[in-house]
């Protein structure tokens, strides 16, 4: 690795080391939208092989994001019903290679984000929240 790419790498773990959770939440979501819209394209192009590791990287995703809930809050039960949903979908969008379906649910992961996002940027008791679900 030379000198300017250690740099990035060192940039991007100290980037990473000073989020908060509710951040380091959001960014996660991002990379799952992202990836829903990669698996979108690739769906379209016929690129089977990126159409699934795609959707499989977003079904990874969500397992952590549901394995790292703190079921001490309501709001985590919640979210752990929604994640076992979004699983179960993304499991017969890849297995239909199902393009309404991936249609139908990348609303709802950028609604998610979405609220995540409010949330950590108002903080107060809204944090306590995007805290409690990581």
């Amino acid at each position: 690795m030379n000198y300017n790419a250690r740099g990035i790498q060192q940039y991007r773990e100290q980037s990473l080391n000073t989020m908060t959770s509710g951040e380091l939440l959001v960014l996660l979501l991002d990379e799952l939208v992202k990836r829903l819209m990669r698996s979108d394209i690739a769906l379209e192009q016929q690129d089977y092989e990126t159409f699934e590791s795609s959707v499989d990287r977003c079904v990874d995703i969500v397992r952590y994001l549901d394995d790292t809930l703190d079921n001490r809050y309501e709001v985590s039960r919640q979210l752990h019903r929604l994640y076992d949903f979004f699983c179960y979908d993304l499991s017969r969008v890849k297995m239909g290679r199902n393009k309404k379906e991936l249609d139908r649910l990348r609303p709802m992961f950028q609604d998610l984000r979405d609220s995540f996002r409010a949330a950590e940027q108002s903080g107060g008791e809204n944090r306590k929240n995007v805290n409690g679900a990581l």
